[in-house]
């Protein structure tokens, strides 16, 4: 493998960088190498692998008993009318 220098890095950049990094869990190295993969169309990422958020806030807010409402309806909507296939 190849080593390379980047100058001309200024602080805002840098700390750009850094805080990014952080944030997902990489190296400032791992980071910009699988950035500039991704821009150079080299990154063979896994499809439809991002992680969602959006429903987070529910985690751990219904009863028992809400669950219990839910699931049966789920388990209703999953019964199979004998009528409909014979």
């Amino acid at each position: 493998m190849k080593n390379m220098t980047l100058r001309g890095i200024d602080p805002l950049l840098s700390e750009l960088l850094v805080k990014t990094a952080q944030r997902q869990g990489k190296s400032i190295n791992q980071f910009i190498l699988d950035t500039v993969k991704e821009q150079l169309g080299l990154h063979k990422g896994k499809r439809r692998s991002g992680e969602h958020h959006d429903l987070d806030h529910l985690f751990g807010r219904w009863t028992d008993e809400e669950w219990r409402q839910v699931q049966g309806k789920i388990d209703a909507e999953r019964r199979i009318d004998p009528e409909l296939w014979s």
